[in-house]
């Protein structure tokens, strides 16, 4: 499972693989349950690589954090996305020092704790984000 073909569909719970592509959209797969099923351009989609996390420098790429997550808990599952947000908050900080407190809100934390215990428990390798990330600023220089 590749971290660039994983997506997020607004209003359907979980995350997808994608699967192939078809004139109307892509065929995905469940990471949760492993179902497939089209979707199509009337789906609000976000790739994971496309996603970033404000800091009060930068943006940080959602795959950094992930990976600061699995390496904080050894790539085993973290804590609740279900906690109080003070706790979620709290514990975002640990992971991502200097965050926008902001522009970075406690749901934004809870979806992406959640994202991490989905993909822990898919077995996702933690240790290709690495590979990837450094693939990506050697592009850029």
């Amino acid at each position: 499972m590749e971290f660039s073909k994983i997506i997020a569909v607004t209003g359907k719970p979980g995350l997808f693989e994608i699967l192939s592509q078809t004139k109307t959209g892509v065929i995905v797969k469940s990471i949760v349950d492993g179902k497939r099923f089209p979707i199509t351009a009337t789906h609000n989609v976000s790739l994971l690589e496309n996603i970033a996390i404000y800091t009060y420098e930068e943006e940080v790429p959602l795959a950094q954090v992930i990976r600061n997550i699995a390496d904080k808990e050894d790539g085993k599952e973290s804590i609740s996305h279900k906690e109080s947000n003070n706790t979620l908050l709290a514990y975002f900080s640990e992971v991502l020092p200097g965050f926008d407190e902001e522009r970075v809100y406690a749901s934004n934390v809870k979806k992406v704790i959640q994202w991490y215990n989905i993909l822990v428990s898919a077995n996702f390798d933690f240790s290709t984000l690495a590979a990837e990330e450094a693939v990506g600023s050697e592009e850029e220089e």
